[in-house]
């Protein structure tokens, strides 16, 4: 009778089953082997190095300045070199052959005329989805093909259109109109020129508009014309117990918001402004147009022809007399 465990016995019965076992390991190593897989390679974080060797502040094309901005914080996860990020790779992609050829191949991305803008913005939108850009999607720069290195100086430690002074030249730099109007005698306090003295530079573009979208008309960050205009001029919103219509449908039906040669921003000077909407006729504005009034009983020069001097609420007047804004 066999003793219920032999060595002998047990190695004879399990051989073969171990012997396939390792044979089927083998194989599935070998066609694992013949299809390129291989454990996932860590990333050396030798990049910037690497990069940095040509592209340095003696390089053709030195980009050595983006480390002296946000984007290069380590310690911030979200940024391209902060920890388990690609650094320059994180943008510009994979880029060994650039690297083998010494300059000769291009980058695996590259941010101008020879990739799509679609694609560009792809890229930034990854990690830029904050609130403010919810509206890019859609939106007439985005539309009109504008990406975000036109106006966005990544690799600079102080990005022009982020500063307050001179954000306004980034945006000349396609509304060239809307420069020209900020050069007349009435205007928004907006820098038009890189000379520090040109202007006193209080506003910036932003204050009005969200360039990446918005649901307002012309980019506005309000829904309304109006309702952008009362974030600085609340006094004007009212309400009012007698109201001048065109004031309270749309500011610009008077103002031009971005620069103007008359008073105030005008579109017009009075009275031809008011009379726009408001006949000349039968209106004693002139001694020729008055009502009841004989010709030769005044002389035309001592009549008051600006309508303001008599209606000057013409935002709106809570007076209980003020039906015609005059207090």
């Amino acid at each position: 009778m066999r003793h219920p465990f032999n060595p002998v016995w047990t190695c004879k019965r399990l051989f073969p089953g171990m012997l396939l076992a390792g044979l089927l390991a083998l194989t599935a190593t070998c066609l694992a082997a013949d299809e390129g897989a291989a454990p996932p390679a860590e990333y050396s974080g030798m990049a910037p190095k690497i990069c940095l060797n040509c592209h340095g502040e003696k390089g053709a094309l030195p980009a050595h300045e983006i480390l002296m901005t946000p984007m290069a914080l380590t310690g911030d996860p979200n940024t391209p070199f902060g920890e388990g990020n690609h650094a320059c790779e994180g943008c510009h992609g994979p880029s060994k052959a650039h690297v083998m050829s010494m300059g000769r191949e291009a980058p695996g991305f590259l941010f101008d005329e020879t990739t799509a803008s679609e694609d560009q913005n792809a890229i930034c939108l990854d990690c830029h989805q904050q609130e403010t850009r919810f509206h890019w999607p859609g939106s007439t720069h985005n539309i009109e093909g504008v990406t975000c290195v036109s106006c966005h100086s990544v690799h600079q430690p102080d990005d022009p259109v982020l500063a307050l002074e001179t954000q306004p030249q980034v945006c000349f730099q396609c509304h060239k109109e809307q420069r020209a109007q900020f050069l007349r005698q009435s205007r928004h306090p907006v820098q038009t020129s890189s000379n520090a003295y040109s202007h006193t530079g209080l506003l910036a573009c932003t204050d009005c508009h969200n360039p990446h979208g918005s649901d307002g008309p012309g980019l506005l960050r309000r829904n309304t014309i109006n309702e952008q205009c009362y974030d600085c001029h609340a006094e004007k919103r009212g309400p009012y117990l007698w109201e001048h219509q065109p004031a309270r449908e749309d500011c610009t039906n008077c103002h031009t918001p971005h620069g103007s040669n008359h008073p105030n921003m005008l579109v017009a000077r009075s009275p031809w402004l008011c009379q726009q909407c408001h006949a000349a006729p039968f209106h004693p504005s002139s001694a020729y147009s008055g009502v009841d009034v004989p010709p030769n009983d005044f002389d035309q020069r001592v009549v008051g022809k600006a309508c303001m001097n008599c209606h000057n609420q013409v935002h709106g007047s809570n007076h209980p007399s003020g039906i015609r804004l005059t207090r």
